[in-house]
């Protein structure tokens, strides 16, 4: 989710730099530049802090999972090497 208050406060700094003479403009301005900001944003694939910091715990783990079964694989790999061949069959 956006923060809509840091849209509002970026469209408020934006309509602030809106030249003087143009200030009877600069609340249409400010409406115009938050309708821009909250459409260009909204339109982005973006995930929450939250939902972010949940997925890379999750990838985190699988790395863990990955790496202890890639240590028991190459455990199982050194012992069957270790066997002679004509005991494996």
């Amino acid at each position: 989710m956006i923060d809509l208050k840091a849209i509002d406060d970026l469209a408020r700094r934006l309509s602030d730099l809106v030249p003087p003479g143009l200030e009877g403009a600069r609340n249409d301005l400010e409406k115009n530049f938050r309708a821009a900001l909250r459409a260009g944003l909204g339109s982005l694939e973006l995930v929450t802090r939250d939902e972010f910091d949940v997925q890379r715990l999750v990838l985190l783990r699988t790395r863990e999972k990955l790496d202890a079964l890639e240590r028991a694989v190459e455990i199982l790999e050194a012992r069957q090497r270790a066997v002679p061949s004509d005991a494996r069959n």
